[in-house]
């Protein structure tokens, strides 16, 4: 059974089919501004490899004694940061080591923070099981149109096999 990490969280609570396309090594990620623009800024942000925190396959930004945070351009995601988020401070409940968890959104200079509560533990598990069942599938979701698919890496990708029209 493949592993999971953050990035997969985030990718399903925002888009099932993104999910199972990075799941599936098909990564057009590389070379899109966003991304360029979010690894610049984790460089940027954290160039002292020692802050971050592996966990299996989870990379945490930065720990200290009372938090975990992580940082994002921008807070247009910000149900899929937490998510994320929870998802790390879940690992580490799991590793006996409880902590909150803070989002810092550089572009609008804000803090969110996030805590771990038993109810969003219980959607966690449902998330990652819903996690496993896109991943292990032998097909991609059904295309879903969303209000942020024209920023997303896969535009191309979704749009091409699902017909120009659609696009609009």
């Amino acid at each position: 059974m493949q592993s999971i990490g953050g990035l997969h969280m985030q990718y399903y609570v925002v888009c099932p089919r993104k999910l199972w396309l990075y799941s599936k090594q098909i990564g057009f990620e590389t070379e899109h501004d966003r991304v360029i623009e979010g690894t610049l800024l984790h460089e940027k942000s954290y160039p002292r490899k020692d802050k971050e925190l592996v966990i299996g396959d989870a990379v945490v930004d930065v720990i200290d004694d009372e938090y975990i945070q992580e940082t994002k351009l921008s807070s247009k995601m910000q149900k899929a940061d937490e998510w994320q988020l929870l998802y790390y401070l879940y690992l580490l409940k799991q590793r006996g080591i409880e902590k909150k968890g803070k989002i810092a959104y550089t572009k609008e200079k804000k803090v969110v923070e996030v805590v771990l509560t038993e109810d969003n533990e219980k959607e966690l598990k449902k998330k990652i099981a819903g996690i496993y069942r896109v991943i292990e599938s032998d097909s991609a979701p059904k295309f879903k149109k969303l209000p942020y698919c024209k920023n997303c890496a896969y535009f191309d990708f979704c749009f091409a096999l699902e017909g120009k029209d659609d696009a609009t």
